[in-house]
C-alpha cells in the first residue's frame, strides 16, 4: 500500500499527527530517491579547461519506491549483469520478479540472494530459445503471482560460446564472432538462436498471457547500437539485434490495440560480464590473427559521453537499468514502438 493511502485513513481527530506524519513520509521517501547531481568535477581539474565536468553515475542501489507495487515482471538473462540489475530495481520498486538464464548455478544464487532481501522472486532455469522454458516462465508467474504485468527480454549473447564457458580461443574460435567470409554456420545459428529466436519465444509466451489477462502490459526488449547501426567484425550479432528492433516495431503495432507497449533499448559499451568477456576475446582474437586485422573495429569505439569523461568510463548496469524500467511502468503510457539509444550519445555522430 502507498503512504498516501494509508494517510487518507487518518480521521480528522489526528489531523496534526497527521501532518506530521505526512512530512515524515515525505522527506524519507525524499531521500529514498535522491539520485545525486548532474555532474561532478574532474579530479584532479583539466589545468586548461578547469569548469570540465564528468556526467556523474546514479547510485547503485536507487530506485522509485512503490512504482511496481502489485506487478508481476519476468526478467531473462536474469544470472548477471543488467539482468540481475533490473531484478534488484524492479524488486525495490515492489515488483514479484521471474527471472530466467541458462546459468543455473549463477542464476539461482543471484535469486537467492534477492530473495534473502525480502523480496518476491522466482528463478526459471533453461536456454529462452526452448520454447518449454519460455512457456514455463509465463507458467510461474501466473501460479506463484496470478499473472503478468510486464517482461524484460534481456538474454542475448555476442558470440556462439556458451556464456558459462571459460574463454580458450583456441578451442573456441569456430564459434567466435568473424567477419563474413570467414565466419561459421555454427557461430551465426547459435547467436541467432538467443538472440532472435529467444527473442520470439519469449514475446510470444508473454504476449499470449497478456491479451488472455485483459488488462494490457509493457514489454521491453534488449537490443544494442549493433541493432542501429553497423559493428566491425561480428555480423551475427548486428544482424541478430537488428532483428530485435524489428521485431519490436512489429509487435508495437500489432498489440496497441491490447492495451501493451513494446520498446527496445539499444546501448553501447557498459560494464557488464558479457562486454568484459568480449573484450577477452577480441583480445585473443587480435593476437592469433596479428597483422592480418585491418583494424576496422577501432574506427569508433566510444561513444561522447566516453569521450567527454576524465576515465572514459562505460555506461553503468544501473543507468541502463534505470531506463528499462521507466519504459516497464505505466510511467511510459505513449512511449511504443521505439527503440531508444540508451547509448551515451554513440549513434550521434
Amino acid at each position: 500500500m502507498y503512504r498516501r493511502d494509508l494517510l487518507k485513513g487518518i480521521g480528522g481527530t489526528a489531523a496534526l499527527g497527521g501532518i506530521a506524519a505526512t512530512r515524515a513520509s515525505a522527506q524519507q521517501e525524499a531521500t529514498l530517491a535522491d539520485v545525486g547531481p548532474y555532474a561532478q568535477p574532474w579530479d584532479p581539474a583539466d589545468p586548461n579547461i578547469p569548469e570540465r565536468r564528468d556526467i556523474a553515475p546514479m547510485p547503485d542501489d536507487y530506485h522509485t519506491p512503490g512504482r511496481f507495487a502489485g506487478k508481476t515482471v519476468i526478467v531473462t538473462g536474469s544470472a548477471r549483469g543488467m539482468g540481475l540489475g533490473a531484478v534488484w530495481r524492479l524488486a525495490r520498486e515492489g515488483a514479484n520478479v521471474v527471472g530466467v538464464d541458462w546459468l543455473e548455478e549463477q542464476g539461482k544464487a543471484a535469486m537467492d540472494e534477492v530473495a534473502a532481501a525480502g523480496f518476491n522472486v522466482r528463478f526459471v532455469p533453461g536456454d529462452v530459445s526452448d520454447d518449454a522454458v519460455c512457456a514455463r516462465m509465463v507458467e510461474v508467474a501466473i501460479q506463484e503471482f496470478g499473472g503478468l504485468d510486464a517482461a524484460l527480454n534481456n538474454a542475448g549473447v555476442m558470440d556462439g560460446v556458451y556464456s558459462g564457458a571459460p574463454i580458450d580461443y583456441e578451442s573456441q574460435k569456430e564459434l567466435v564472432f568473424a567477419s563474413v567470409h570467414e565466419a561459421t554456420d555454427e557461430y551465426w545459428d547459435n547467436v541467432f538462436r538467443t538472440n532472435v529466436k529467444g527473442v520470439f519465444l519469449s514475446m510470444r509466451h508473454e504476449l499470449r498471457q497478456m491479451i488472455a489477462q485483459g488488462r494490457g502490459g509493457s514489454i521491453v526488449n534488449v537490443g544494442s547500437i549493433a541493432g542501429m547501426t553497423g559493428l566491425a567484425g561480428n555480423p551475427a550479432y548486428v544482424a541478430s539485434k537488428h532483428a530485435v528492433n524489428g521485431l519490436t516495431r512489429n509487435a508495437a503495432l500489432d498489440y496497441a490495440p491490447y492495451g501493451i507497449r513494446v520498446n527496445s533499448v539499444n546501448m553501447a559499451a557498459t560494464d557488464t560480464p558479457m562486454v568484459a568477456r568480449a573484450g577477452a576475446l577480441v583480445a585473443a582474437q587480435s593476437a592469433a590473427i596479428g597483422s592480418k586485422n585491418p583494424g576496422m573495429g577501432r574506427i569508433k569505439i566510444k561513444s561522447i559521453q566516453a569521450y567527454a569523461n576524465q576515465n572514459a568510463r562505460s555506461a553503468t548496469v544501473a543507468e541502463q537499468v534505470s531506463m528499462m524500467c521507466y519504459l516497464l511502468s505505466p510511467e511510459a503510457g505513449n512511449m511504443t514502438g521505439a527503440t531508444y539509444a540508451t547509448d551515451g550519445g554513440w549513434t550521434a555522430y
